[in-house]
C-alpha cells in the first residue's frame, strides 16, 4: 500500500498511491512515532563541546569525498491513511514512517510501515510493514528513471493472507516550471491478490510556487484487477480511477505540512471510498 516515491512508489504525504517510498491500499487493504563543585566549568564544558561538534561536520564536508551510502527517512501523522484513493485506517488517523539507504550508483534499499484500521476480516491486522528495492537515475538528459519492487506485508493479519510483491517503473521529467511523472505498477496473480493480477497507471504533476514554502501536487490513477476501487466496493469488476489535488508547505528544513482532497471511483463507503480531505505533519530527516 507508499513508499519512497511512487504514487507507483510509496512517499510520506497525502495523497497518491503507486508504490509508497520517501519521494512513493486497495482491498480493505492499500503504522509510531516515537553539582555546585564546578558549575561554571560545567557550562563552559558543555559549551565547548557543543561547539566542537558543531565544526566537525562543516570540517567533514570540506575535507572528506562524497560518501558512496546515504540514508533518509521520514515520520509522518495523516488525518486517514488513502492509498490509491482507498482507507487502509478506517477514516482515522494513522502513523507513518519510512527509512531507505541509497548507493551513489543509483540503487536503493528501503521499508515503510504505517498503522492501520483492522478490516472486518482482520486479513491485514493493525500494522502493514513494506520492503522495498530499486535503481533510480537519469537515462538520458533530462529524463529520470526509477524501477523497483514492492514486497507488501501485514505481519499481524490473522485470516489468510495479504502479502504480494509488486514491480514498479516510472519516468520522471520537467515541463517548464513543473516536474511530470507516470508509472506502472503490476502485481502478477498472487495469494494474497486472491489468485488475480492487478495494474496501475499513474501520471503526476507538481510545481512550486515561486517565493514561496509551498508546492502544488495532482495524481491521477487507474486501477484494473484484483484491486480495482470498483471491485472492492462491490460495485462492478472494472478498473476505476482515483485523483488528488494538493499543497504541501516547508516549515522548516525538516518539518513540513500537507493537505490533499482525495476521491476514488466506486460506492461512496465512509471512511473507505468516500471522498476527502487529508491533513499531514511530516518529520524529514
Amino acid at each position: 500500500m507508499h513508499m519512497p516515491n511512487a504514487s507507483g512508489t510509496r512517499s510520506g504525504g497525502v495523497g497518491a498511491g503507486g508504490t509508497k517510498r520517501p519521494n512513493h491500499k486497495t482491498q480493505f487493504q492499500k503504522g509510531r512515532l516515537f553539582m555546585l563543585t564546578s558549575i561554571r566549568g560545567l557550562v563552559a564544558a558543555t559549551v565547548l563541546a557543543g561547539t566542537m561538534l558543531a565544526a566537525a561536520p562543516a570540517l567533514a564536508e570540506e575535507t572528506d569525498p562524497p560518501a558512496d551510502f546515504t540514508f533518509t527517512g521520514y515520520v509522518t501523522g495523516v488525518t486517514d491513511y488513502r492509498w490509491r484513493g482507498l482507507s487502509y485506517s478506517g477514516g482515522d488517523f494513522a502513523v507513518q514512517g519510512s527509512i531507505q539507504v541509497n548507493h551513489s550508483s543509483g540503487f536503493y534499499l528501503g521499508t515503510w510501515a504505517s498503522s492501520l484500521e483492522q478490516d472486518a476480516l482482520d486479513i491485514y491486522g493493525s500494522a502493514e510493514v513494506d520492503v522495498y528495492a530499486g535503481w533510480s537515475g537519469e537515462v538520458t538528459s533530462g529524463l529520470t528513471a526509477d524501477a523497483g519492487l514492492t514486497w507488501y506485508t501485514y505481519p499481524n493479519g490473522t485470516f489468510g493472507t495479504g502479502n504480494y510483491l509488486e514491480p514498479y517503473a516510472s519516468l520522471s521529467t520537467a515541463i517548464g516550471p513543473a516536474t511530470a511523472k507516470i508509472g506502472v505498477n503490476y502485481a502478477w496473480s498472487q495469494a494474497g491478490l486472491g489468485n488475480e493480477d492487478n495494474v496501475y497507471v499513474y501520471g503526476e504533476l507538481g510545481a512550486s510556487i515561486p517565493d514561496t514554502p509551498i508546492s502544488l501536487n495532482a495524481h491521477l490513477g487507474y486501477t484494473d484487477g484484483a484491486l480495482s476501487p470498483k471491485r472492492l466496493t462491490l460495485t462492478s469488476t472494472d478498473g476505476g480511477f482515483d485523483y488528488s489535488v494538493g499543497a504541501t508547505a516547508n516549515l522548516t528544513k525538516n518539518l513540513s505540512i500537507g493537505v490533499s482532497y482525495i476521491g476514488v471511483d466506486g460506492a461512496s463507503i465512509d471512511g473507505f471510498s468516500n471522498d476527502t480531505v487529508v491533513g499531514s505533519v511530516k518529520f524529514a530527516f
